[in-house]
């Protein structure tokens, strides 16, 4: 299967090509759409040495209370800019100094720059791994046994207009529910297959893998309490479970990148196999038709014999 990628390629394409070295200052005034409704604006509104990136994305008032702010200030420090009209977060980048700076760097910065829509969406999920090494503790700590699950918050993102991540930690465990729309009966169908695939697979031979569960009936008890966890016709819910060894300080950047990416990817490869099928089926109509083409006699005859010998001409 192919891991679509956590960075934004045209995004880090035109900034490696604007802030190389010798590279001319020119005007750029580019939208860039990314995957879940996220754009992102690259321009150089008052003069060509200045680059301003911005990125709209439609859950920020989510992120915002899970702690995007501190997370992007952390990252990009200084380059954070006043917010551009339109736009929930802005970057200032100069582009003379840049060119001056270390090739090593400058092309981190870009990298990081790429990756700006991961950074925002990881605040929640940095919240809930903080929030399970605190209950953690406080588990090991007290004398009442372990804390009641119930205690915990469950974080709603609405990142798409009918689809949300439900993010809940809690002393053991962090877990992680997608509700995702299936607009055609086959996709889920599909998704089936997919989701049954990532359970053999841990079966088999990747068991430090984090649990999957897929529920088309009913959304999962964790987030039934929850207003936004409204199950319909169309709708499945995918429950991944992450244990600790999933979050350690080594795994859990990775984990998070991974994670968020998830519906993206699930979908992706639904419609890739959709449009692997379908050019099977094609090929497969063209040979009969070559096979049919080939059954045609070339020659018909018309004049025909009977047993006795007598000619006849056929209508």
């Amino acid at each position: 299967m192919l891991l679509l990628q956590y960075h934004n390629l045209l995004l880090q394409s035109i900034l490696t090509e604007r802030l190389e070295p010798g590279a001319s200052l020119v005007y750029i005034d580019q939208i860039i759409s990314d995957f879940d409704y996220v754009t992102f604006h690259v321009s150089t509104p008052e003069t060509k040495s200045v680059i301003v990136v911005s990125l709209a994305i439609k859950c920020w008032s989510d992120l915002v209370k899970y702690g995007a702010e501190s997370v992007l200030k952390r990252e990009y420090g200084s380059y954070i800019t006043e917010t551009e009209p339109g736009y929930n977060f802005s970057l200032k980048l100069d582009v003379e100094a840049l060119q001056q700076e270390n090739a090593e760097l400058r092309e981190a910065l870009i990298d990081k720059i790429a990756l700006l829509k991961r950074h925002a969406m990881a605040a929640p999920f940095e919240k809930a791994f903080d929030t399970f090494e605190q209950l953690e503790k406080a588990a090991q700590s007290t004398d009442r046994g372990v804390p009641e699950e119930s205690d915990t918050e469950v974080m709603t993102i609405h990142y798409r207009d009918e689809e949300s991540i439900f993010v809940r930690p809690s002393f053991d465990r962090v877990t992680v529910i997608f509700s995702i729309i299936f607009r055609e009966e086959t996709d889920k169908i599909f998704g089936k297959v997919f989701l049954q695939e990532f359970v053999d697979a841990r079966r088999r031979a990747i068991q430090n893998a984090p649990q999957v569960l897929y529920s088309s009936s009913e959304p999962p008890l964790e987030i039934r309490h929850v207003p936004a966890a409204k199950m319909q016709a169309d709708m499945g819910y995918v429950t991944f479970v992450l244990f600790p060894r999933h979050m350690t300080a080594m795994r859990r950047e990775n984990c998070i990148s991974h994670v968020q990416m998830f519906r993206d990817f699930f979908l992706y490869h639904i419609k890739c196999s959709k449009a692997y099928l379908h050019s099977r089926m094609r090929y497969r109509v063209s040979e009969f038709l070559k096979i049919l083409n080939r059954a045609k006699p070339e020659n018909v005859e018309k004049e025909r014999k009977t047993a006795s010998g007598r000619r006849f001409v056929s209508t």
